[in-house]
């Protein structure tokens, strides 16, 4: 049975959006929880596992910045597939409602439920930790009376003995956080995953020639290719210079259409890496 590294500790979103992938393969992948993204990613480098799910974007918060940067720097992973998650986050506690103290969870949920938080518990202290899971796996270390809640996963929570004190209580209940599930180049044959909806860039342009961005839009403007997204991270080399990352739209786009569009973005950057075209899976939950 192949192995999938999922962000642990057991509890977490990225868990529970790998259960539900894990459903329908129809090859499911035993799972191996990692302390962080970055050694999620790590291992399927090394051979440890054979895929990774990990987080890249949230529709509140935005990019995952850890991911983004970890594939910019990697010459051997790449992505098979998407799965868009629908989050909902509940407060969990062993206490009562009106007895809680301390409210534990990853940074992410703390931001994507400060309204609730500030109506209903504006005077509760707001912890920041690794992860929901662990959030969960603290409160429920300690006894009800002090006063401790998580914002955490309906799993996480009775994992640790918490029950639900409030449900959905994130601020947009449109919320969701895109993954992708990595692998090493040359690990699957392409289209084992499904028919492509997507194809991911990442390239680093000159920013010191004027236009240099507006040169690479075209290249994909001029062939009908839509880009889905597109956002810049730090290049690491100096201040000011930039990478790109590029979600191209495979729909109504013929192949030699998208591959010249690709070279000709390689042409006018310093260095471009394509990680790879995989189709798009979204959760209904």
């Amino acid at each position: 049975m192949d192995k999938m590294g999922i962000l642990g500790p057991p509890g977490t979103h990225s868990e529970a959006a790998a259960l539900y992938l894990n459903a329908r393969l129809k090859e499911p992948q035993e799972l191996v929880p990692y302390g962080d993204i970055y050694a999620v990613l790590q291992a399927v480098e090394q051979g440890n596992v054979d895929t990774a799910l990990v987080p890249v974007e949230n529709s509140l918060e935005g990019s995952i910045n850890v991911t983004l940067d970890l594939l910019a720097r990697t010459d051997t992973l790449l992505v098979r597939r998407e799965l868009i998650w629908p989050v909902h986050n509940r407060l969990m506690a062993k206490c009562g409602p009106e007895e809680v103290k301390r409210i534990f969870s990853h940074p992410q949920p703390i931001s994507q439920c400060r309204h609730f938080l500030q109506e209903h518990y504006p005077q509760a202290e707001l912890v920041k930790v690794a992860s929901t899971a662990r959030a969960a796996e603290l409160v429920g270390a300690v006894p009800a009376d002090a006063g401790f809640a998580a914002i955490c996963t309906k799993r996480g929570g009775e994992l640790n003995g918490l029950r639900t004190l409030a449900a959905d209580i994130q601020d947009n209940m449109a919320n969701r956080t895109r993954f992708f599930e990595v692998a090493k180049r040359g690990r699957y044959a392409d289209g084992t995953a499904g028919q492509p909806d997507k194809v991911l860039i990442i390239c680093q342009i000159d920013g010191h020639e004027a236009g240099a961005l507006c040169k690479v839009l075209e290249e994909f403007a001029f062939r009908g290719v839509n880009m889905t997204r597109i956002e810049s991270r730090p290049a690491r080399t100096e201040l000011g210079a930039y990478i790109f990352f590029f979600d191209l739209e495979t729909h109504g786009v013929t192949e030699a259409a998208m591959q010249a569009s690709i070279e000709g973005c390689r042409a006018r950057s310093i260095w471009l890496r394509n990680l790879g075209a995989f189709p798009v899976l979204e959760a209904e939950i």
